[in-house]
């Protein structure tokens, strides 16, 4: 039955509001415009929900507080885009013998229902009314379940689709992936990967063609997992689809190739580092996603110590001397340099970047990439740079003699030189130089500081559960059973639950050795004493190992004694 009455007269009579509220909502209506359900929602006269159901009766429509995300049939949306769902404010629910289910928030959105209509090969409508919110996160929730790979997958696997519909033109970069409404299975696919990626917040994709199929993997807090598996038939559009948004050359085939994609999804810009190799079954392609927005380059937030980052505040205020970060690749050493650099990036101080690649834009920093293709090493770019007047140098990594040879006279002539190793410790940082051929005085003379970082997986606050240690795990984290820190410190175990995906971990935090040489240790350095002696005297000295800093870690119930054991090497523990 229809109310005819206004909106306003509804409200009052269901008892929602008062006659004053309405008269001082059509005084502002008629100051300012608006609806006058938005307004008296405004004043805090009524809420969202009594509106809507005031709106109902008025147009004699039937109204849903909530919308049951389980009973919404996703592949209702194949036929549309978000942007035209969020536009029009509508989402096809369900289909019952020819009746279909539409949420709606305008209850005057009639041209809508009626695009439906026709869409729907005339089915009859039977529009239920929901809150802006309401509709809006069932339209998210849809047409992000519809754009998962897996769904992606069935929907090809269901449907003869072959491989030679695959887009070749590249599209605008500042497009978000999620307003594409391209019906090409293998567009939608990889778009769906890279979306899932991207909401998760993995950081690397692996494409992986094996014999009979082709699986897709992400790797998110530093632990593969299986996301799809999907058809051998479709591995060469697949493989074309990603090369060509890199800007590879698909006719080659034979020889790695490596690139880089520009992508938005969710408003979010995000680069991809692309890489393919050959393989006996086809490509193999793998891409580490660098989202700019949620990256927050500050040591604060790196899960250092205080006194770590205090120590590492003072060595990138000197004016001379070198900066080391050594860890394995994907431990976050480019970012502990990135987040050191903006603690001095300043306009006083001429800060100058050579990196292989140039992974995030920084302001006011000069940044160049080196080019083996054209002879642009690290060598010859750190020469170059260092004739244009640094204060400050980063060098993407220290790989050969030439680099580290013109590294350290660059630190011994007055400049501040930042870079990364690949070493196991601290420690064994000045004998890899060493094994180099840089002479062992000069080594002494210009590094002030060596930090070596792993990446653990910190617990899930939502699911951990306290863990009493054993015998075997104090031991393992190179803790004596009287250690009195252990009668205040509570451990915690993974368990898993939802929000965390079951795996009982949610994000990553440092573990962080650093070792600052005193006078001893650059006499060892001098007399060419093996790493071990040197790391021997550092921890006399105060230094904090790898292990040691992830025991702290699991008495303050961030991580877990395995993750530790997992990540820190085993020999520290001796």
């Amino acid at each position: 039955m229809i109310d005819a009455r206004p909106i306003g007269q509804i409200l009052v009579a269901r008892g929602h509001c008062s006659d004053e509220q309405v008269r001082s909502a059509l005084l502002t209506q008629g100051d300012k415009g608006g609806l006058l359900g938005e307004l008296l929602v405004q004043q805090g006269s009524t809420t969202k929900l009594q509106v809507l159901e005031s709106l109902g009766a008025q147009f004699g429509l039937s109204v849903q507080p909530k919308v049951d995300e389980e009973a919404i049939d996703v592949s209702l949306v194949g036929p549309l885009s978000i942007s035209y769902a969020r536009e029009a404010e509508v989402l096809p629910i369900r289909n019952d013998n020819g009746v279909l289910t539409v949420a709606i928030s305008n209850p005057l959105a009639v041209g809508a229902l009626d695009d439906l209509r026709v869409l729907f090969g005339g089915v009859r409508i039977d529009p239920i009314l929901v809150t802006q919110d309401v509709l809006n996160a069932a339209i998210n929730y849809s047409f992000d379940r519809r754009a998962r790979a897996d769904q992606v997958v069935d929907d090809m696997e269901k449907g003869d689709s072959g491989v030679a519909d695959i887009a070749l033109e590249l599209e605008d970069a500042s497009k978000d992936i999620l307003d594409e409404d391209d019906e090409a299975p293998i567009i939608r696919l990889v778009n769906s990967v890279l979306n899932q990626a991207a909401k998760e917040r993995v950081s690397d994709i692996h494409i992986e063609p094996m014999e009979k199929h082709v699986i897709v993997r992400f790797r998110k807090d530093g632990v593969l997992k299986e996301v799809v598996k999907t058809s051998k038939k479709f591995q060469p559009s697949i493989t074309s689809r990603v090369k060509i948004m890199g800007g590879l050359n698909i006719a080659e085939k034979r020889l790695p190739q490596d690139g880089r994609i520009r992508i938005k999804v969710a408003g979010r810009d995000i680069d991809l580092r692309l890489s393919t190799i050959p393989t006996a079954h086809g490509e193999r392609i793998v891409m580490r996603l660098l989202d700019k927005t949620s990256t927050t380059l500050d040591l604060k937030v790196l899960g250092m110590r205080d006194e770590v980052r205090l120590a590492i505040d003072q060595i990138v205020h000197r004016p001379n001397g070198i900066f080391l970060c050594t860890g394995p690749t994907g431990s976050g050493k480019t970012t502990t340099l990135y987040s050191a650099l903006m603690t001095i990036n300043k306009p006083d101080i001429n800060i100058l970047t050579i990196e292989d690649p140039v992974e995030y834009q920084l302001e006011g920093i000069g940044q160049m990439q080196v080019n083996p293709k054209i002879e642009f090493t690290f060598a010859r770019g750190l020469r170059a740079t260092l004739r244009q007047d640094p204060d400050v140098v980063l060098v993407g990594e220290i790989r050969d003699l030439e680099t580290a040879e013109i590294a350290v006279q660059a630190a011994l002539t007055g400049h501040l030189v930042l870079s990364t190793v690949h070493t196991n410790d601290a420690a064994s940082t000045f004998t890899r130089m060493i094994d180099m051929g840089v002479e062992p005085f000069l080594l002494s003379s210009s590094i002030c500081g060596i930090l070596a970082q792993r990446l653990i997986r910190t617990l899930c606050k939502d699911c951990r559960l306290p863990h009493v240690p054993t015998g075997l795990e104090i031991e393992q984290l190179g803790m004596d059973k009287g250690d009195p820190r252990l009668k205040t410190a509570t451990f915690y175990r993974a368990k898993g639950c939802p929000q965390c995906s079951m795996s009982g971990y949610a994000g990553r935090s440092g573990l962080h050795e650093l070792l600052i040489p005193t006078e001893e240790i650059k006499r060892l350095v001098v007399s060419r004493a093996d790493a071990g002696a040197i790391k021997k005297a550092a921890v006399a000295q105060g230094m904090q190992t790898l292990l040691t800093d992830g025991a702290i870690k699991c008495m303050l119930g961030k991580t877990t004694v395995e993750e530790v054991m997992r990540i820190a090497n085993a020999d520290e523990a001796e």
